[in-house]
């Protein structure tokens, strides 16, 4: 009996460790579901402060006349109360998971173009990856995947564990990926720690797997255009994005041919700098009557005989330059002869862009008359800031940056019309179109500018999504929803010389600190 009352100071103290203990089973109770551990935790916390209450003082009834009584009661509730809204807190971001993304380019958002092509699954989709220990990174991406849509799944397999579902895949490597869409199936990429799962890739595979239809996209040659092939600067990694998206690209030479192939789903014309004869002109005016889409990327300086074909659609191409005199591309490395553009038409090709930029080296403005059953949306607006010149004979622009700014330009736009005979299959359809599908109509896409999607300004800003988006718009009847393509990580690196970096280091570790001692000093001898 001695010994209780003895030691009766320190048993109070268990109503603390049973308070503790009780408050974790509850949260794992709440969080995690109702285990003997939660139980017994709760139980026995439980136990262990009613026992500390019954060795304090409260038994004498001198606890609740005590001034710290009521301020430890108010801590208690405090943190009871902090404790149930952490575990609500808890259960709610289980059940309702949302993250925010606030990375520069929204890295880890998926664009929307792989959201809709998620959402819009008809039937099941699998990513299979080979590999014993999942990447963190490709995981987040793959549940980005599977949050965007129900249809979308996922799973990691160790090919040394199951060695008959690598067989069955003919995964002959760990890291290697494959994607399934009911009974098709296609290999992704190979993953590696230099190369991580890419979300272009998992969405131009998905899209190629849901899509049964393939467009043909004919660039013409033999006027001086850009190239396509790689042998010299010009449109091939447009080619190539292009071709990563399943589409087929040709070249249309008219000297072999008289007129458009019939498979053709679209015709660019690139940065055409030699004349189009007429029964040039005439191929592609007709391959537009029977519900052909062409896209024109006509540079300043150049005529290439179009004229005929762009009255009918009431198109103009000003032979001016349009100069940019606000200074917003000097921010980004830009002269006032490539004009930065933000403001976009309410357009498929563009509506997804906000705000982002892209900008056009020397590019001419295009001007659109009202006819009839023709629509014209404009896409690319410069800012009121801007003004057109024309270049001389010699090649001589005059430049006068205190000049009055003439307001905004339009660099491109989109029309359409619809076919005079609607009746007739076109753009490689098949005769036995669905009734219900819209009728075909006539497309085209002009731009006053074509080096903006070539080799080096194709990735930069938002100039290749232009061109893409424009492709697709132009190669498919139904107005299904265009997106930019999804983000890449902008590079922020700081490349530094040899000298630069001995720099930064003596500056860092011995003029820093001896400005810092010598400052101590003088406080030092300031204060004596």
């Amino acid at each position: 009996m001695k010994n209780i009352v003895a030691y009766r100071q320190y048993l109070k103290y268990l109503a603390l460790l049973g308070l503790g203990l009780a408050t974790a089973g509850l949260i794992a109770g709440v969080a995690s579901g109702w285990g003997w551990l939660p139980a017994g935790l709760l139980f026995g916390g439980l136990g262990l402060l009613l026992l500390g209450l019954a060795f304090s003082d409260a038994v004498q009834g001198r606890f609740w006349q005590q001034r710290s009584t009521e301020a430890g009661a108010n801590a208690l509730v405090a943190t009871l109360a902090v404790l149930v809204i952490l575990a609500l807190l808890n259960v709610l971001a289980a059940r309702y998971s949302s993250r925010i993304d606030v990375t520069e380019n929204q890295i880890f958002t998926l664009a929307p173009q792989s959201r809709q092509l998620v959402q819009s699954l008809e039937q099941p989709a699998r990513a299979v990856i080979f590999d014993a220990v999942p990447n963190t990174q490709d995981r987040q991406l793959l549940e980005s995947y599977q949050r965007a849509g129900n249809n979308f799944t996922y799973e990691y397999v160790d090919p040394y564990a199951n060695p008959q579902l690598a067989q069955q895949f003919e995964a002959t490597r760990p890291g290697m990926a494959f994607l399934e869409l009911g009974e098709r199936r296609e290999f992704l990429q190979n993953l590696s720690p230099e190369e991580r799962l890419s979300e272009r890739t998992l969405t131009n595979t998905l899209d190629r797997l849901v899509s049964d239809r393939t467009l043909t996209v004919y660039f013409t040659q033999g006027h001086r255009e850009f190239t396509i092939d790689g042998s010299e600067p010009g449109f091939a990694q447009a080619v190539a994005a292009l071709e990563e998206k399943n589409y087929t690209v040709r070249p249309l030479n008219f000297a072999e041919t008289s007129q458009v192939p019939e498979d053709a789903s679209l015709v660019v014309v690139a940065g055409p700098a030699q004349e189009f004869f007429a029964p040039e002109v005439a191929a592609l005016q007709s391959y537009l009557d029977r519900g052909g889409s062409l896209m024109l990327l006509i540079d300043p300086r150049t005529n290439p005989q179009l004229g005929s074909l762009l009255d009918r659609w009431g198109v103009t191409l000003d032979e001016r330059i349009v100069l940019d005199t606000s200074g917003a591309g000097q921010l980004v490395g830009l002269g006032p002869a490539a004009p930065l553009v933000t403001d976009y038409g309410d357009h498929p090709i563009t509506q997804d862009f906000g705000g982002g930029r892209s900008f056009y080296p020397l590019a001419r403005p295009v001007e659109v008359e009202t006819l009839p059953d023709i629509t014209a949306v404009p896409l690319l607006q410069t800012n009121a800031q801007s003004r057109a010149e024309a270049i001389s004979e010699s090649g001589e622009l005059q430049y006068d940056p205190n000049a009055v700014p003439e307001g905004s330009f339009t660099l491109g736009y989109a029309l359409s019309r619809p076919v005079a005979n609607s009746a007739a299959p076109s753009q490689g359809e098949s005769e036995g179109s669905e009734p219900d599908e819209p009728a075909p109509e006539a497309r085209m896409v002009v731009i006053g500018n074509a080096s903006f999607a070539t080799d080096g300004l194709f990735e930069q800003q938002l100039n290749g999504d232009v061109f893409l988006n424009a492709v697709s718009w132009l190669g498919q009847q139904n107005d299904t929803t265009l997106s930019i393509r999804p983000r890449t990580v902008t590079n922020r690196r700081i490349a530094m010389t040899v000298q630069q970096q001995v720099g930064l280091g003596v500056f860092s570790l011995l003029v820093l600190p001896l400005v810092g001692f010598a400052l101590a000093i003088v406080m030092w001898v300031r204060r004596r």
